[in-house]
């Protein structure tokens, strides 16, 4: 809390959350659990709700597994190693006249088809390690995190009830309320007056009360011609949430 002396009109303002979010499943599912109640504060990342999620799970059990799986790309290691060997005493023996052209062949064609069936071996292998990595995003959105950091306005879905992005409800809704908007109607004639940057006194309603040093963010570009007025935005620091959104205020620029 910063008091300023200011000598200057004050005029109306309303102090809102910075941003409202409702938060809705990105997938069909019935919700497991809501980790949070209304009034909790909440930190951006923080598991606020899961949704079921068996299948899910079982299909990243099931591809970690196959990405974990090493046989089939020793074997054909292994098999090149072989093959190589044979391949070069197959061409020894050749120079000396004791195997024909076409065992000299054969070797070196069963040395070819090794490192096709090694080149394969590894592309399966990067196919399981990616099939895994999309297990474990698809199990992710079975978990539902804060995008920010805020309050809980509403708990709107309970466990056991079905959720979906493309139904009305969500399954909460949050407020980000540090910092919060002020926003302000000004007259034309103050019109050039206030600029970005500029430092203004906000001073809350009761039971707030007090008064608070706030910064120009937004000066609107378009005037309303009807009313002869414009917009401006203030960002107003509430660390310790002490000042509620949706409070109305007088607001007095230096």
């Amino acid at each position: 809390m910063m008091p300023m002396v200011v000598h200057a009109a004050d005029h109306d303002c309303l102090i809102e959350a910075r941003q409202q979010v409702d938060l809705r499943s990105p997938v069909e599912a019935i919700v497991e659990t809501v980790q949070v109640q209304r009034g909790d504060s909440v930190k951006k990342g923080q598991v606020v709700a899961t949704l079921e999620s068996g299948p899910e799970r079982a299909a990243l059990d099931l591809a970690k597994s196959r990405a974990s799986m090493q046989g089939e790309l020793k074997s054909a290691e292994a098999r090149v190693d072989l093959t190589q060997k044979k391949q070069l005493r197959a061409e020894e023996l050749y120079k000396q006249n004791f195997v024909s052209v076409n065992a000299r062949d054969e070797a070196e064609a069963d040395y070819r088809l090794s490192i096709e069936q090694l080149r394969q071996a590894r592309e399966n292998q990067k196919l399981s390690e990616l099939e895994m990595q999309r297990s474990a995003e698809v199990l992710a959105m079975r978990t539902i995190r804060s995008p920010l950091s805020g309050i809980v306005v509403e708990v709107i879905l309970k466990p056991g009830e079905f959720s979906s992005s493309n139904l009305k409800e969500p399954i909460l809704k949050l407020a980000e309320v540090d910092p919060l908007h002020v926003e302000v109607i000004l007259p034309v004639t103050m019109y050039g007056k206030i600029k970005n940057g500029q430092h203004a006194q906000v001073l809350p309603e009761q039971p707030v009360g007090g008064s608070y040093d706030a910064i120009v963010k937004v000066v609107d570009r378009v005037i309303d011609a009807a009313s002869g007025t414009f917009g401006v935005r203030l960002q107003l620091p509430n660390p310790n949430y002490r000042i509620p959104a949706g409070i109305k205020c007088r607001v007095k620029f230096q």
